[in-house]
C-alpha cells in the first residue's frame, strides 16, 4: 500500500471534522443581530473618534525582516548539527555549497532591503530641524 494514501485520508478526515464543527456551530448558535455588535470593540469602552488608525509601514517591514532572518536561523541550525557527517561522506563542496548559496541569497536580499530604505526608520521632521541647529 502507498504510504501517501494514509496522509491523504488524514487530510480528508481533518477537513471533514473542521467542516462538521463549523456547520454544527452555525446551526446551534443563537442569531441576535444588533447594531452594537457591529461596532469596534475597545476593551469594553464606547469607541470615540475614528477607529481606523494608520500605522507606519516600517513596523511591518521590521516584522517581515525579522521573520526572514528567524527562518534563516531555523534552517541553519540543523545543517550545523550534521555538517561534520556530511563532510565525511559527501565532501566539503557538497556540504558547504548549498549553505553558502542560501546565505548569499539572504545577503543579497538584505543589501536590497537596505538600499531601498526598508531598514531606515522614518525620522520626525521636528527632530531633523532640531539636530540641524547643532551641526
Amino acid at each position: 500500500m502507498n504510504p501517501w494514501i494514509a496522509v491523504g485520508m488524514l487530510a480528508i478526515v481533518a477537513i471533514v471534522i473542521i467542516v462538521a464543527m463549523m456547520g454544527t456551530s452555525r446551526l446551534l448558535r443563537p442569531s441576535v443581530p444588533e447594531q452594537s455588535k457591529r461596532t469596534t470593540y475597545e476593551s469594553g469602552e464606547v469607541p470615540t473618534g475614528n477607529t481606523h488608525v494608520r500605522f507606519n509601514i516600517q513596523y511591518y517591514m521590521v516584522a517581515l525582516l525579522f521573520l526572514v532572518f528567524d527562518i534563516e536561523t531555523v534552517l541553519i541550525f540543523p545543517w550545523t548539527s550534521i555538517y561534520r557527517d556530511i563532510v565525511g561522506t559527501e565532501g566539503l563542496v557538497w556540504a558547504l555549497g548549498p549553505m553558502v548559496l542560501f546565505i548569499g541569497i539572504l545577503i543579497v536580499a538584505l543589501a536590497w532591503a537596505w538600499r531601498n530604505g526598508a531598514l531606515g526608520w522614518v525620522r520626525n521632521p521636528k527632530y531633523e530641524r532640531r539636530m540641524s541647529r547643532y551641526e
